[in-house]
């Protein structure tokens, strides 16, 4: 997975953004599970009005119907960006969709959606990097869920590059 700098997130969000590209699979999901967790109440899809929970009937209804195994493993391919039947459902979303999935899936864990084990404990890069996100402003802490929303799942379709990494501009 790609540290790769984006133009959309300031220095701060860019190093929370860094810090977590650095962890392994499941530290990047315990890491989601402990932001919402943590921030739950304050945390909601961005731009809500721009999500829209049809486009993603795999991933908001199938899901809950598999066996907690199973979903931990859908989780793992998106978040490893594996080529998956979920991994693509969730590849072929927008941002704010795939926030979207996040958010639906952090409010029914422990009820539809697998929950963490009662004696996880957190590695200290965990915990540095959720505290780091928590002293985060509101629009920061989305900005950085958003970058990392944005670089999961599975996707052929492969972004144009930009102006900074072409050198060129566009012409007509």
């Amino acid at each position: 997975m790609s540290t790769q700098s984006t133009e959309l997130l300031s220095s701060t969000t860019q190093a929370a953004y860094d810090a977590y590209s650095h962890l392994g699979i499941d530290e990047k999901l315990a890491l989601l599970y402990l932001i919402y967790e943590a921030m739950g109440d304050q945390i909601t899809p961005a731009a809500p009005t721009a999500a829209d929970p049809n486009l993603a009937p795999v991933l908001l209804g199938d899901f809950y119907s598999i066996a907690p195994e199973h979903q931990l493993a859908a989780m793992r391919q998106i978040a490893g960006g594996e080529d998956s039947d979920y991994s693509r459902a969730y590849g072929s979303l927008t941002p704010n969709n795939q926030l979207l999935v996040w958010f639906a899936w952090a409010q029914a864990m422990g009820d539809t959606v697998i929950d963490m084990p009662n004696d996880y404990q957190a590695t200290q890069a965990i915990s540095n990097l959720l505290e780091q996100i928590e002293q985060l402003d509101f629009q920061d802490q989305i900005s950085v869920l958003r970058a990392i929303a944005e670089k999961m799942g599975y996707s052929q379709v492969q972004s144009i590059p930009t102006q900074a990494e072409t050198g060129k501009t566009a012409s007509l």
